[in-house]
């Protein structure tokens, strides 16, 4: 991963803080009933990212209905200013069931621009296009807290297709967004 500068437009070191990949999607029925079982550990150090199919061993992989939003993005700064807001305790942010969150980057404003951006973890560059935003569910009064659907309107992510396959992992990584969308997605855009 090469090293990044303040002032390159568009780098924006980030941290990826969790990644998620799960073979069923634990959030469906109704959320009185509570979600379905993973069959394993959902929350990932690595996942293998493939070009116009998603995420390996994701529930969303090679699915044609979702190959422009089989993986998406959420800021872990909104799960934070969220449950600050609601008076809660910290979110466990795989509950929000997004593929990678990331700390340092406003990547809500990514949504519905349709820019090709790149996230970085080390094993080289991943590319990716944004698509639309990524709506929370109810089921997000029911994971993280009361109130919390209706407080991450706007704040839910991003929904991205994969444009290269590659690897992303926990740790330290690079955020490349083109340089006219750099301001809204830098740490000083944060919600």
């Amino acid at each position: 991963m090469e090293e990044t500068t303040a002032d390159a437009p568009g780098r924006i070191p980030v941290e990826i803080v969790e990644l998620v990949a799960s073979p069923v999607h634990a959030y469906e029925g109704r959320p009185a009933d509570g979600p379905r079982a993973d069959p394993e550990d959902p929350r990932k150090d690595r996942v293998e990212v493939r070009a116009g199919l998603g995420v390996v061993g994701d529930r969303y992989f090679q699915h044609a209905a979702h190959r422009r939003a089989s993986v998406t993005l959420l800021s872990g700064e909104a799960l934070d200013a969220v449950a600050a807001e609601l008076g809660a305790p910290p979110f466990d942010p795989v509950l929000a069931r997004r593929t990678v969150v990331l700390r340092g980057a406003a990547v809500d404003a990514l949504a519905g621009s349709g820019a090709e951006f790149t996230l970085d973890s080390g094993d080289g560059p991943v590319r990716f296009r944004a698509h639309r935003a990524a709506h929370p569910c109810r089921w997000m009064d029911v994971v993280l807290a009361p109130g919390a659907f209706k407080a991450l309107r706007g704040h839910g992510g991003v929904r991205c297709e994969p444009l290269s396959d590659g690897v992303l992992r926990r740790g330290a990584a690079i955020l490349t967004v083109p340089a006219d969308l750099a301001d809204l997605v830098a740490p000083a855009a944060q919600v």
